[in-house]
């Protein structure tokens, strides 16, 4: 099982957390999404390997920002 964390900026509310959450688990082999606005965070639990970049446009077409460090 593979593990990414991902700083997320613009989440203000657990609506936001919801609407990622949703979206990333429809992905086909993520097993868990965990967000936090208070943290700014996304983990994404995953049971095969996920092209990130997919990851980062549904964040992205959400009307989140992805931190890159």
């Amino acid at each position: 099982m593979t593990e990414i964390n991902l700083k997320v900026n613009g989440m203000h509310c657990e609506g936001c957390e919801k609407r990622i959450k949703n979206a990333l688990s429809e992905i086909n082999g993520v097993s868990e999404v965990v967000a936090s606005y208070v943290e700014g965070t996304v983990k994404i639990k995953m049971n095969k390997d996920i092209d990130i970049q997919e990851i980062k446009e549904i964040i992205d077409n959400l009307g989140f920002e992805i931190e890159e460090n």
